[in-house]
């Protein structure tokens, strides 16, 4: 799951439909990405990044590390 993104969105006011507006897809395709369950597209986090005024890499974690629940990473 992307916790910087959901953190991001929900604390902009924003939904997943929102976003998924703003990425040209649909709120399911959108939904699997955020939870993980696809990855996005380079072009689809360059956008995100420009939405919410950020760097890529302090929204997105690559997929092979996690958050442990006192914020360090651990790679697998």
């Amino acid at each position: 799951m992307q916790y910087k993104l959901v953190a991001l969105r929900k604390n902009g006011g924003e939904t997943q439909k929102d976003i998924a507006i703003l990425l040209g897809i649909t709120e399911q395709a959108y939904r699997n990405k955020e939870n993980g369950k696809t990855e996005f597209k380079m072009n689809e986090m360059f956008d995100i990044a420009l939405h919410f005024n950020a760097k890529i890499e302090e929204i997105f974690l690559p997929r092979k590390y996690t958050i442990c629940e006192r914020g360090e990473r651990i790679a697998h």
